[in-house]
């Protein structure tokens, strides 16, 4: 399992994605989930993957692929939109469904697989898209301006709490470590490395990326300054006004 978060805010955009495929007592996988295709001044896109790992990988790659054998189909590179960006990324997660899917459930496999895709290309606003298994996609909206995929039910109360358009991009970075650090202690699949990446709204380029390894102080910071501040905001919390007295000792 994974899990990846995708942000867009007034300011620009917060991408975040743990590294781990999968966990048990001897088994542990790390592969990154995040992809950046960059041309410094014109365009910087961004990818999430959560799922199949064979699966996202071969959609990203034939993406590329498909270009390169015709240049009049959209790629990372070369496309005029984000949204030709999410409906090439679509198309090729459908492809690679349909060519390898019958195969992998039939030995029991989960084939099914999503993607946060987002950036800004020259021309455009910065967008943020989720897309899903089977390949249809949504843009977010001022309403919804985050995405989630994967183990996504432990870090979403904070999101929803906090996160909104006029947030900035160094308190939705600190919202995001929180969501993931309250996914970690919850659900084993989900660990370090994580990557961070945070892109400045009109900046056509990467503006921080930074991996956080097990053991980094700003992420134990985080982890510890969240949970004692959660400990004591619970003893500070009123009792409830109704009790039951019958039971007391006389």
């Amino acid at each position: 399992m994974t899990y990846c978060l995708g942000m867009k805010v007034d300011a620009g955009m917060v991408f975040v994605s743990d590294s781990r495929t999968n966990a048990g007592v001897d088994n542990v996988g790390r592969f990154e989930k995040m992809r950046v295709y960059e041309v410094a001044g014109e365009r910087v896109v961004v990818t999430l993957s959560a799922g199949n790992l064979s699966v996202t990988q071969n959609a990203l790659s034939l993406v590329e692929h498909l270009a390169r054998k015709d240049p009049n189909l959209p790629s990372f590179y070369n496309a005029s939109s984000m949204f030709d960006i999410a409906g090439a990324l679509g198309n090729a997660l459908r492809e690679v469904q349909r060519r390898d899917g019958d195969y992998m459930r039939a030995n029991l496999i989960d084939a099914s697989a999503s993607f946060i895709v987002g950036g800004q290309i020259a021309g455009e606003t910065t967008r943020l898209f989720l897309v899903y298994s089977e390949g249809n996609f949504i843009e977010s909206a001022r309403e919804t301006n985050y995405f989630q995929i994967g183990e996504i039910k432990y870090g979403k109360p904070i999101i929803d709490r906090v996160l909104n358009l006029r947030t900035s991009l160094q308190d939705a970075v600190k919202c995001a470590l929180i969501s993931f650090d309250s996914t970690m202690r919850s659900n084993i699949s989900v660990g370090p490395p994580i990557d961070v990446l945070v892109i400045n709204n009109n900046a056509l380029r990467v503006g921080i990326s930074q991996r956080l390894d097990e053991g980094d102080p700003y992420l134990t910071q985080i982890r510890t300054a969240w949970s004692e501040g959660l400990k004591q905001l619970y003893v500070q919390m009123p009792a409830p006004p109704w009790h039951d007295d019958s039971g007391a000792s006389q």
